[in-house]
């Protein structure tokens, strides 16, 4: 069993990455830029193909490090599962998304773990990265691995370490975020520890896998709540004629004491928009209720509604109703200036638009065509982004604050601006003959 020591310590450890996502493509590439031997398993047949033709399809990273790591012979990508057996390290990077009620669904977790089951062999680590509740390392794959009549750790090691990925950070990047690490026992842990230091530049070594699934809802959790404040009193401040931007400026120059977050049209992304409910779910299983966590998760999932109540009030105060109306709609990602669309808030604020009667279109250079995803299938578009375009319609709601859309010659037509990001009000209030701007 001190083979796999060997084998990481002289980089001839065979990494496996299933997920070739957000997540498990830059990790993949991290782990082959320090030296070692990777292949990446997706179900996707286009991202194999788009990998073995060196494209990248996720916008930050650029196409020239697919093409380095697979000309250098040692990253591949492969739809294959019996490739897993001759993976000495296998890091799973599955999604973890929520049910219709909220309740996590861990099914792509368990079908993985199966997949390595069929092919598991004395001397492989196995790294569980997806985001979950606590004790699903030890509790749910580790049963499933040991299914097999092979022990943990005498015949393989387990442990958890969680995905920090931030698309579009510059000043953080997979190789530099500390990675936490926690086993299932001590063994693993120290394993699991020895593979992630030799490809990033700080790990942090925790004492379960427990420890480490829950810090990563932490982090989480932690933000939730915060967005999910400065939400509700951008919807009080509102009431009293105070802009709440204003509000975080002057808060934000006390020196100790205060963190800045910032409100929006609702929460996107991977992690914020479902982490905390995963907890809230397993806490219920121990008898215990996560009030500040379902009280944030109702305030920053009503905010797409409160959004389009502004929309409506704006346009009838220009003596039109939504019903009819032409509404574009700016930006389809989570955040500013990557292709990441998932958990937009954008999506449901077209669908409220449509069904209040409205007419949208979106514009989002990222997305040529919206993608159709688990829950919504909008069949649109992106409009060009272009000032002519823009003076079509009665309103512009501000979602998303892409760069591209800070430009005030572009709204230089425009009748009516809505802006959730605080991105255009800065540029365009006081503009002689410019659009009317209404914060939201």
């Amino acid at each position: 069993m001190n083979d796999i020591h060997s084998k990481i310590q002289s980089r001839s450890a065979h990494v496996g990455v299933i997920g070739q996502g957000y997540v498990g493509l830059p990790l993949a590439l991290v782990f082959e830029e320090a030296g070692f031997t990777v292949t990446g398993f997706d179900v996707d047949a286009n991202k194999v193909q788009a990998i073995s033709r060196g494209e990248s399809y996720i916008k930050h990273i650029g196409p020239e490090r697919v093409v380095a790591a697979v000309r250098s012979g040692r990253y591949r990508a492969t739809n294959d599962f019996d490739a897993l057996s001759a993976c000495d390290a296998i890091l799973i990077c599955v999604p973890t998304p929520l049910g219709r009620h909220r309740e996590p669904d861990n099914s792509f977790i368990h079908a993985t773990a199966r997949e390595i089951a069929k092919r598991l062999r004395r001397g492989q680590l196995v790294v569980l990265e997806s985001t979950t509740y606590p004790g699903t390392t030890d509790e749910e794959v580790r049963p499933i691995l040991e299914s097999t009549g092979l022990r943990c750790p005498e015949d393989f090691f387990l442990a958890f370490s969680p995905e920090r990925e931030d698309p579009g950070r510059k000043d953080f990047t997979t190789k530099s975020i500390p990675k936490i690490v926690g086993g299932v026992e001590p063994r693993s842990t120290e394993v699991a520890a020895l593979l992630y230091g030799a490809a990033l530049e700080k790990v942090v070594a925790v004492s379960t896998s427990r420890v480490a699934e829950s810090s990563k809802l932490l982090e989480n959790i932690f933000r939730s709540v915060n967005i999910a404040l400065v939400n509700e009193l951008k919807m009080i401040f509102d009431k009293m004629n105070i802009d709440i931007w204003e509000v975080i400026e002057a808060a934000k120059t006390k020196p100790f004491g205060f963190m800045p977050f910032y409100p929006g049209p609702g929460l996107g992304g991977h992690c914020i928009p479902l982490d905390p409910f995963y907890l809230s779910w397993k806490a219920a299983e121990y008898g215990s209720w996560t009030r500040f966590i379902e009280l944030a998760g109702e305030i920053n999932t009503r905010m797409p509604s409160y959004v389009v109540h502004r929309v409506s009030q704006a346009l009838n105060e220009d003596a039109q109703g939504i019903n009819g109306s032409k509404v574009l709609v700016l930006g389809l990602s989570y955040k500013a200036n990557i292709d990441d669309d998932r958990e937009s808030p954008s999506y449901e604020l077209i669908e409220l638009l449509q069904h209040a009667g409205a007419q949208v279109d979106f514009c989002d250079p990222h997305f040529p065509v919206a993608r159709k995803g688990r829950h919504h299938n909008l069949k649109l578009q992106s409009v060009p982004c272009d000032a002519a375009v823009f003076a079509r319609y009665d309103v512009i709601l501000m979602s998303t604050a892409h760069d591209v859309f800070k430009d005030a010659s572009l709204y230089r037509a425009a009748k009516l601006v809505v802006d959730t990001r605080n991105a255009l009000a800065p540029l365009l209030v006081g503009t002689a003959g410019g659009p009317r701007v209404v914060k939201a």
